[in-house]
């Protein structure tokens, strides 16, 4: 009998997801050349296509690596099609996500896929499982950094340049976010196995305001200053500068005026 994630209508890609991919690739063109009567318009267009891509890929990585550790239930939930609304909580999984982008250039994605814990042995797999997501915006920063430590920014429109580092931005701050060892996100995942049951029950009835924990402490100014302090250090490292994401949000803000101090199309 074939199973659910055998099936090949489970693992094709989905739609939706060719039509985000298809926006972020033509909003990032006319970034590149210009194109766009609005600049800040496109941008706003690019990051956040490209946001919602990455969002996509890190609860991906989640189910896969469920799939190849036992739980092959994921492929009838969808979660194998790359298709956002198949996720188990659209509002935590992409409006949120893009509202903490607004509102703060935050990223943080939240919980989405449901895994079938039950099916999976080894505490090692379930570690994986919640570490794949975190993983996946690491390697989504390193590509979006990569043409600043490899030097290969010459002749890249500033505004392109901006999105760019304003993205890579994004994925450090939600590969950082994720790690952290708080209940509902996935570095309390990864610890979560290695806990005692009676720590494990006494923790589980905080785990869904985790997410909203950690976003209401960013707003603590002194909070806030120390965690970009560390973000901006990282970048830096990588060849990112502080201005760089700086304009790079100033213009995906493009409803609001901007501060001039960036060189960006007019």
């Amino acid at each position: 009998m074939t199973t659910a994630a055998t099936r090949h209508s489970d693992r094709r890609i989905s739609p939706v997801f060719l039509g985000i991919l298809a926006v972020t690739a033509v909003t990032g063109w006319a970034t590149w050349t210009g194109f766009a009567e609005l600049p800040g318009v496109a941008v706003f267009l690019f990051v956040t296509a490209a946001w919602i891509v990455s969002l996509c890929l890190h609860e991906y990585a989640h189910a896969r690596t469920a799939l190849h550790s036992g739980d092959i239930s994921v492929g009838a939930k969808g979660y194998l099609t790359l298709n956002p609304m198949k996720y188990t909580h659209a509002l935590l999984s992409i409006v949120l996500p893009v509202v903490f982008v607004i509102m703060g250039g935050i990223g943080l994605p939240g919980g989405a896929v449901f895994i079938e814990r039950g099916r999976i042995r080894g505490r090692w797999r379930h570690s994986l499982i919640s570490a794949a997501g975190p993983l996946t915006n690491v390697l989504f920063a390193v590509v979006c950094t990569a043409p600043f430590w490899l030097g290969a920014l010459d002749g890249v429109p500033a505004d392109f340049r901006f999105a760019l580092a304003f993205l890579a931005l994004l994925q450090v701050t939600a590969a950082i976010l994720n790690f952290l060892p708080v209940p509902g996100l996935d570095g309390y995942g990864v610890i979560e196995p290695w806990l005692s049951h009676g720590v494990r029950r006494q923790v589980e009835p905080f785990a869904p305001f985790g997410l909203l924990f950690v976003f209401a402490l960013l707003w603590v100014p002194a909070v806030n200053g120390v965690f970009f302090d560390v973000v901006d250090s990282l970048l830096g490292t990588l060849g990112i500068h502080e201005l760089d994401t700086y304009c790079g949000y100033d213009l995906f803000r493009f409803w609001q005026d901007t501060s001039g101090v960036c060189p960006v199309s007019s």
